[in-house]
């Protein structure tokens, strides 16, 4: 009699949770973003808000959380109910983050469950026109023949780009001046003055001015050539290993439920398979990626571990 009580209790308790899953999502959904709207990752966020309001019959709600490269929205989504209700767009900030800030209120891996690495953005190496190269050869060349003359511009210490163009400097043995900015716009614009001759970013929007031909485009950063720049060789191809990919995904708290984080990642792969969508994102500049939440864990955990080395060679603080 007790026996039977005992099961019988148990299987009351775990009812309204599996019932809870069967019905996901009954409500909004809110996708938190770390950065304001009209960058790249308000940008791309916005396309999978609209993709899972699609897939899954409920509103996904943007709710930008801008401040301190993304910190304050990621302690926000990790202090969030695991209901599968508050999900969270992040990006490469997320595991060099912890690296630059002495106090985070998170870990990066063990507090967040990842469900789909949506897309991968490799980030684009241009120099002035007055720069006198036109490749990645001929850049290291010159730096090298003029150590520490050559400066390059970035959108603030520790940020992606400022980082990208330390690894390469690492590994290419070259010795360039970072300049750091508040953002990559201004840079940009000091770049246009011919205040800076170099620059590792976003390839949004140096884009624009390359196709004017106010800069050079001279490289992407990812292993291989990009779908989006299929013309533009990698830096790899002059410097073997180099890679960073500026990838985009979603993240639930840690705790969610498997039949949470399998729903989303099987709707959001459904969406990337649509033509349309790949078309619309390589417009962005965005290579469309998918795979399982263990293909992104993989990622996220290699790349925790590689950002670590470099901020720690490169000696970028924030605070």
């Amino acid at each position: 009699m007790k026996a039977a009580l005992y099961l019988l209790v148990i299987a009351v308790q775990f009812m309204p949770v599996r019932e809870s899953e069967a019905a996901y999502p009954d409500r909004p959904v809110r996708l938190i973003v770390g950065f304001p709207p009209g960058g790249a990752a308000d940008i791309l966020g916005r396309f999978a808000a609209q993709q899972l309001t699609e897939m899954l019959g409920q509103q996904v709600v943007v709710d930008n959380r801008g401040g301190a490269g993304g910190l304050i929205a990621t302690e926000t989504a990790a202090r969030a109910n695991s209901d599968g209700y508050t999900l969270l767009f992040t990006s490469i900030p997320h595991v060099i983050n912890p690296h630059l800030y002495r106090k985070v209120s998170y870990d990066a891996v063990k507090d967040f469950a990842p469900v789909v690495q949506f897309v991968a953005v490799p980030l684009m190496m241009a120099s002035t026109a007055a720069l006198p190269v036109h490749s990645v050869k001929a850049l290291i060349a010159y730096s090298k023949a003029a150590p520490g003359q050559v400066n390059y511009g970035s959108g603030g210490s520790g940020s992606s780009s400022h980082l990208a163009m330390e690894l390469f400097k690492s590994m290419a043995g070259v010795d360039l001046v970072h300049i750091p900015y508040k953002g990559v716009g201004p840079m940009i614009t000091d770049m246009l003055a011919g205040q800076v001759g170099l620059t590792i970013s976003s390839a949004v929007p140096l884009s624009p001015q390359v196709k004017i031909g106010k800069l050079r485009e001279l490289a992407v950063t990812s292993p291989q050539r990009s779908p989006s720049f299929p013309d533009l060789p990698a830096i790899a191809e002059t410097v073997p290993g180099y890679d960073v990919v500026n990838w985009f995904g979603i993240l639930a708290p840690a705790g969610t439920s498997r039949a949470v984080v399998t729903r989303i990642n099987r709707d959001l792969n459904a969406a990337l398979a649509s033509p349309v969508l790949r078309e619309r994102l390589a417009a962005q500049g965005a290579d469309v990626v998918g795979g399982t939440p263990e293909d992104f864990a993989r990622v996220i955990r290699a790349d925790f571990a590689k950002w670590a080395r470099v901020v720690k060679e490169s000696g970028a603080r924030v605070d």
